[in-house]
Formats: structure tokens, C-alpha cells, sequence
């Protein structure tokens, strides 16, 4: 069995009349722009404020090439992705043809990066140079810097009618120097196979054929590595150079809408991921649409055919894997396929990384379109030659034209929908788990596209109300800003869970730590992304939770509190994490059941449960109040002990506990307990103090620190803590606002977003917590790192420090969430 990935198109023309509400218009400038979102491997994204001006990427940042055309009157206009060429190699990375380099672990003198710098004293290694558990590493680098440099000699010739790029790899913060001018700067990240071209004044500085390649890594944590390489991309082979003009772009809730003038027509194209949460078997559905529709905008008819195509990257890790690409059809449509020829199912974790096993497709209607699979370059030629492309069967990238007539001021439109099939989704403990949609082992991806295609309409309809009910609510809650960082949240903190049915006949919605560490089913990210899934759907919020209470009651999970994950990603076989977060996990798992319980008026989930609580329950009630030097969540700018956000976790957690006593009917349980929190609660006050705020921790003087935790105590009905508390809390935060919104605490002035909005939560009304997410919105709207909404970032400045497509944005949502209330 091989996991499939799949575009099927409908071409046909269609009218979709639509009498669902619209949403008001996001006027965020996002991030980055969500296109197709099923999974933390099939998540594709734009980077760019217009679609056309780079690569479709994987969430990662790796390319995920997949390219529209529009074709009217004979003239082209690449409307979606960029028309990368295939690299000619001239001085290859190392996993393609080893390669020598000069190297140090001192601090070399001044002009190192310069070409005709002096290397013959440092030391001479392979390449990869990084730690072992890193791509092709030939060379260790035990240290935390090291300085690499690369010298490359090639026929000056070749340099002629192309571009030159580089491509690179590196763990952590790079720089990188081509004949001693800076090409590559990051920031504290690890990428892979990334390129970067060089300008032509720059270029010109090899005219004689020699390269210096010049890099300095710092390795904060983790692991380790450097590798790059000289390519050259031959500027002869563009074909579709010519681009729409994009007018519009707006993100809602499940469909991401570009609105283009392609000459004498107008192209709306709409990105939309039916991901209603009531609905498992939607949600688990591996299929999106990109709905086209093209309208004169002249007065006069103009003929037009429309071009998709993709590569085999949505199918492998890297650009070394080969794959296979072939094409073949059924009743309704004709598909095109490509995979990894090796087909290692559930072969590969980890973080920075993407799926390998499996197949994309694509696929269009028999009657209205043509299907090819072959050479980039000649079919873009063929396609702006005749407005089609031939069947053939030979090459790697996939294509789909089709032709939509003469078209009018009346319009066409037409639909191309894009999946995943991944065979088997996750391997829980020690069995491999299809997906939840195919759970059975009776359904196949093609019933899957034909089931999609019959619900067109109806979903469409389905998806435009709720875009429109989810801006309502969100404006109602928090303003026009709040609704529009919900409405891009949305579906990223839904691709980045995959849905299974356990082998127990429970549901696991199992999250991936995406550019954290790859941990799957991590408690403290089920912790802050739970609100979204509280509020539309219970079921998914105990399906966070499921697996913890599995891992500790089968016995696999001993401790006396929660683990902290259950393994990395897709492998959920037990904690992979080197630390445990004792009385974070404890209180994260508390708290979250007694909201699933508040939600549902009755406490039959915690009865289930109710050995596992209790055993967490005192473990708090025992460490809680004081917590001893621990891992935790804001552990950012190292641990603390005594920390008092970590206290209010814990006092909330035995409170939580019992109020779930007293709904079960366990009275003397539940004033014990009870009783307990508001001992804890009051102490806390005592302990934490500081004139007209509370500390970060409770012995280190005029500290202070977001007391985000707090905000369910009163959301939840507990009241074990004073009134006064958090009014106090929220006065003050607003004296230490920076330009992009509150930090953490006073350590850094970096933040963490999901917690801002359950800060800003506890305000007293809507226009001081508007006061709070006014600098965040800000922050997305205007920074340089053009990555998923990233949840960890600089608020003195544009930059994000780490993390990015996190489901951990799903907190936003807790402010719908204590506005409708759940006491």
C-alpha cells in the first residue's frame, strides 16, 4: 500500500449561486496565505503579498511548486507560483556529489569571507559538516560556531544566458558570502535545500570562473549543520514570464480568495478547505478545492484555457528522492500520479521534514480536459503554443489544461481539487493507523474526489455562511482585528492535527509541534490551541486528550503525572522528549477536562478518567502551589522556580478537579478539593505580590510576567481567586506594552500571540481588550518573516524568534469562547 496525493479538476462550467452570507473582507495582510490545508504534510502556502511573485511552499518553507496559467487570446499570464526551471548543476550540495572545504571552530580574522582570503591554515573536511543525526554529515562540528569556506572553479562560459543560485542548508543561525558579500542572513532556524540567487552586478564577480562560498553557523541547541552548493538556471527555458495583475487577496475562516486581470478577463480564484468541525468525515476528507471563475472584463469575448501544474515535491522529503510520475484514468476523470520510488510508509520523523511515501495526483473531467505528465519546459511551450497539452507519459511534472471557451461578461468557472490519501496517517503504539476518513480500510481516495465533487455546491454554500458567521462572532467578541487573526488561524491550527480512530475505538487528534521540535500529541499544544475546538466542537477537544489517558492508564506511562507527548511525529509509540513538565501537563490536563465537562453540564468524560485525574490532581495539590525548578511552557528564557503563572495552572487544575467531584455526584471530594484551591489561591496572593502587580515568581522581587492561566478561573466558574487579581494584572500590562504588543514577561520582549489574547481575555470590555490585540494584528500585518502565523515573536521589532503554523493559534478563539460562556 502507497500513500497518494491527488488533484482532481472538474472543468466543467458551472454556476454557483451562492445565498450563503458573505464574510466582510480580511484586510490583513497575512503572514503567509493559506492554499491547501489537510494535514501537517499536505499544507501549502504563499509567501508573498501577491501569488505569482514565488513559489506555492510547505509550511516548512520548502517549495511545494504547483503553478496556474491563465491563456487568453493566444496570450499567457501566470497567475499562481513561480515557473522555477530545472538547475543545471555546477558545483553540487553534498548529498548530490561530495565536495571538499576549508574549515574552523576559532574565530578566524577579520575579512574571512573575502575571496582572496587566506584559508591554507584551517583545516580541510568533507561536507555535510554537523552533528550525525544530520543530512549526509562527513564532518563533525562539536562546537558551537564554525566558519566553512568553498572555493569552486568553472568554465567562465557558463555563466553565460543564466542565473546563478545557491543552495544551502544549515542548524542553526547562518550567514553565507558569495566572493565576500552576504547572500543569506537568518534569524535562530534550521532549513534545508533552500536557494537564493545572485544578482547579476554580483555574478559579474566571477567572471574569471572562481566562487567563494563563504558561511558562519552558530549551533544554539540541537542539532548541527552546513552544506551548500552552486547552481545555474538557464534563462532561455522561461516560458510563462508574464504575470496577471493581482488585485485583491482576502483570507477567511476555510477559503483563501485572489482576485486577477488576466488581460480582457477577470480571474477569481478561490482556495477553500472545507474543514467544518461538527463534521469528523469532512474534517478527515484529504480533498480541497481551487475554484476558477473567469469573466470578460471588456465588454468583448475572449478565448480562454486555464493551465495546473504540479511536482512530484508534494510527495517526497527532498530533492534527491527520486520519484515516478504516471498517468492513467477512470468512469470520470483522468489522473495524474508521482511518487518516491522507494515508498518507505511512516519511515521518516521528525521536524523539518515532509512526507515521502505516497502519491500526488492530479485530475481533471475526460469530457472538458487533458491530462499530461512529462518535461516542465515542454509542456509550458506546448500549452502557449496550442492552449492545450498532449497525453504523454514520460517525465516528472504533472499537468492539467483545460479549455473554457469563448468567454463573456456572463463568465465560466470550473473547480480543481486537491488531495492527500496517506494510506497509513500514524503509527500508535506500534501499529500503524490508517486515516480517520478510511478507517475502515473500505474507501480509496478516487471515492473520496467523487464524493467531494458531488458536495461541491452544497459545501460551498456550507463553508461561505460559516466564513461569515465565525467574522460575525469574532467582530462581536473583539473587533473587526480580532475576527481577522481568527479567520486566519483557523485552518492552521486544523492542519496541523491528523484524525485517527485508535485501535480502542477512541478519536486521537493528534497535533504535530511544527518548528518546535516534531513532538506529536504535546500537551502543553494542546493546552492553548484547545479553545477552538472547545468552542465548535467537544468531541475534537477530548480527542486531544484521548491518548494522554491511554498512555497512562494501559501502564505504558508510569509517572504521576502526564507525559509531555507521545512520541515524534507520525510515530506516537511514547514521550521522545528529553524532559517532562510535571506540574504544566498535570494542570493542562486538568483544566481541559473540566471545561470539556462544563461544556457537555456533566462530568461523564472525568468519570472515566477519574484515576488519572485524581492521581494528577494530587500531585498538584502536593507541588502545585510552589512549583520546585521545572521544564515549563514560558520556559523561553530559562527555567525558573517559583514561577507564579505556573502556580495559578495548578491551583486552577485543583480547582477544576473539584468542581468535576461535585458534578459527579462525589460531595466530599469535591469541598476537599475545593477547599484546597481556595487555601492555594489565597496563599498565591500572599506569595506573589508586588505592589500594583504580582511577580513572575514568587522570590524574585519587582518581576512581572502575563498571568494568561488565570483567565479560566473565572471562565469556568471556579472563583477561587480574588477579584481584584486580574484587573491589577491587566492595568499594569497595559503600561508595559511595546510597539508590537505585550511581552512574555520581563525577560525579553518577545511574546508568545496565543497567550496575548488569553491575556487581553480578562479585560474588563471589548475596547481594552482590543487595546492588546491592536500591536499584535499590527505585528502580522507587518512583518518581515513571511512564514504561517508565527506564535513566538520579537514585539520590539518585525521578526519572529521561532515557532510558525502552530495549532497553538487555535487559542485565540478563547475569547468567543468565555464571551458565549460555558459555566
Amino acid at each position: 500500500m502507497v500513500r497518494k496525493i491527488l488533484i482532481a479538476a472538474a472543468t466543467a462550467a458551472l454556476t454557483v449561486s451562492c445565498s450563503a452570507p458573505e464574510a466582510v473582507k480580511n484586510d490583513l495582510r497575512a503572514p503567509a496565505y493559506p492554499l491547501v490545508t489537510i494535514d501537517p504534510y499536505t499544507s501549502a502556502w504563499s509567501t508573498t503579498n501577491r501569488l505569482y511573485d514565488s513559489q506555492v511552499k510547505h509550511w516548512t518553507g520548502r517549495d511545494f511548486p504547483l503553478m496556474g496559467t491563465l491563456r487568453v487570446d493566444g496570450e499567457l499570464y501566470r497567475f499562481m507560483g513561480a515557473e522555477d526551471i530545472p538547475m543545471e548543476t555546477l558545483a553540487a550540495i553534498s548529498y548530490e556529489q561530495p565536495w571538499q572545504g576549508r574549515y574552523t571552530f576559532d574565530a578566524p580574522r577579520e575579512g574571512w569571507q573575502a575571496r582572496d582570503f587566506n584559508d591554507s591554515a584551517w583545516k580541510s573536511g568533507a561536507a555535510a559538516f554537523g552533528s550525525p543525526e544530520e543530512t549526509n554529515v562527513q564532518t563533525l562540528w562539536p562546537t558551537k560556531d564554525i566558519w566553512v569556506r568553498r572555493t569552486i572553479e568553472i568554465d567562465p562560459a557558463q555563466l553565460n544566458g543564466g542565473t546563478l543560485f545557491v543552495k544551502y542548508s544549515h542548524d542553526d543561525t547562518f550567514e553565507l558570502y558569495f566572493n565576500g558579500q552576504q547572500i543569506v542572513a537568518t534569524p535562530y532556524e534550521w532549513k534545508k535545500d533552500r536557494w537564493v540567487e545572485i544578482p547579476a552586478e554580483l555574478a559579474a564577480t566571477a567572471a574569471d570562473g572562481r566562487i567563494v562560498l563563504a558561511a558562519h553557523c552558530n549551533n544554539r541547541t540541537g542539532g548541527a549543520l552546513v552544506d551548500v552548493g552552486l547552481y545555474r538556471r538557464d534563462n532561455n527555458s522561461q516560458v510563462m514570464t508574464r504575470t496577471a495583475e493581482q488585485i485583491s487577496a482576502d483570507v477567511q475562516a476555510t477559503s483563501t480568495t485572489y482576485e486577477f486581470a488576466c488581460g480582457g478577463v477577470n480571474l477569481t480564484l478561490r482556495f477553500t478547505a472545507p474543514l467544518l468541525l461538527e463534521d469528523l468525515d469532512l474534517v478527515s476528507r484529504p480533498v480541497n478545492y481551487i475554484t476558477y471563475e473567469v469573466a470578460s472584463n471588456d465588454g468583448q469575448e475572449h478565448d480562454v484555457e486555464i493551465y495546473f501544474e504540479a511536482s512530484p515535491d508534494w510527495a517526497r522529503n527532498g530533492s534527491e528522492q527520486k520519484c515516478v510520475s504516471e498517468r492513467y484514468d477512470d468512469a470520470r476523470f483522468n489522473y495524474v500520479k508521482s511518487g518516491t520510488v522507494e515508498q518507505k510508509i511512516l519511515g521518516r520523523k521528525g521536524d523539518d521534514v515532509r512526507i515521502d511515501w505516497g502519491y500526488f495526483y492530479m485530475a481533471a473531467d475526460k469530457a472538458s480536459s487533458r491530462s499530461s505528465v512529462g518535461n516542465a519546459v515542454a509542456m509550458r511551450r506546448e500549452f502557449a503554443d496550442r492552449g492545450t497539452v498532449e497525453g504523454r507519459s514520460e517525465g516528472d511534472r504533472m499537468a492539467i489544461t483545460s479549455p473554457l471557451g469563448s468567454v463573456s461578461a456572463k463568465g465560466t468557472s470550473g473547480y480543481v481539487m486537491v488531495g492527500y490519501d496517506d494510506i497509513y496517517s500514524i503509527q500508535y503504539f506500534g501499529e500503524n493507523i490508517r486515516p480517520y476518513w478510511n478507517r475502515n480500510g473500505n474507501s480509496s481516495i478516487e471515492e473520496q474526489f467523487a464524493a467531494a465533487a458531488k458536495q461541491y455546491k452544497s459545501l460551498m454554500k456550507r463553508c461561505a455562511a460559516f466564513d461569515a458567521q465565525l467574522m460575525d462572532e469574532a467582530y462581536a467578541a473583539g473587533g473587526k482585528q480580532y475576527a481577522e487573526l481568527c479567520a486566519l488561524a483557523y485552518r492552521q491550527a486544523i492542519a496541523a492535527h491528523k484524525l485517527i480512530l485508535t485501535p480502542q475505538g477512541e478519536l486521537a487528534w493528534l497535533s504535530k509541534e511544527n518548528f518546535s521540535n516534531g513532538s506529536i500529541g504535546t500537551v502543553d499544544v494542546t493546552y492553548p490551541s484547545a479553545p477552538m475546538f472547545l468552542y465548535y466542537n467537544p468531541e475534537l477537544a477530548k480527542a486531544l486528550l484521548n491518548f494522554i489517558f491511554y498512555y497512562t492508564e494501559s501502564g505504558k506511562w508510569t509517572k504521576p503525572f502526564p507525559a509531555h507527548d507521545i512520541g515524534t511525529y507520525p510515530l506516537a509509540n511514547g514521550q521522545t522528549y528529553g524532559g517532562d513538565m510535571p506540574v504544566e501537563e498535570s494542570g493542562n490536563m486538568l483544566i481541559l477536562t473540566g471545561a470539556i465537562c462544563k461544556i457537555e453540564g456533566k462530568a461523564d468524560y472525568a468519570t472515566k478518567h477519574w484515576d488519572a485525574l485524581t492521581a494528577w490532581a494530587d500531585y498538584l495539590v502536593e507541588n502545585g502551589l510552589d512549583p520546585a525548578n521545572q521544564l515549563c511552557t514560558d520556559d523561553f528564557a530559562g527555567h525558573w522556580a517559583r514561577n507564579a503563572n505556573l502556580s495559578i495552572k495548578a491551583i486552577v487544575g485543583v480547582a477544576a478537579y473539584g468542581d468535576m467531584a461535585r458534578m459527579a455526584g462525589k460531595a466530599d471530594v469535591a469541598e476537599k478539593y475545593t477547599n484546597a484551591a481556595r487555601d492555594m489561591a489565597a496563599a498565591w496572593k500572599k506569595m506573589a505580590a508586588a505592589g500594583d502587580h504580582y511577580r513572575l515568581t514568587f522570590d524574585e522581587g519587582d518581576t512581572w510576567s502575563q498571568k494568561y492561566n488565570l483567565v479560566w478561573d473565572k471562565m469556568l466558574g471556579y472563583n477561587v481567586f480574588d477579584d481584584d487579581i486580574a484587573p491589577a494584572e491587566i492595568a499594569y500590562y497595559l503600561t508595559k506594552q511595546n510597539r508590537y504588543g505585550l511581552p512574555l514577561d520581563c525577560r525579553r520582549n518577545y511574546t508568545k500571540s496565543d497567550w496575548i489574547v488569553w491575556t487581553a481575555t480578562m479585560s474588563p470590555d471589548k475596547a481594552t481588550f482590543e487595546k492588546f490585540i491592536a500591536p499584535m494584528y499590527d505585528f502580522m500585518n507587518e512583518t518581515t518573516d513571511r512564514v504561517p502565523m508565527s506564535d513566538w515573536y520579537n514585539t520590539d521589532s518585525t521578526t519572529h524568534v521561532g515557532f510558525q503554523a502552530r495549532s497553538v493559534v487555535g487559542g485565540y478563539f478563547i475569547k468567543m469562547l468565555s464571551d458565549r460562556g460555558i459555566k
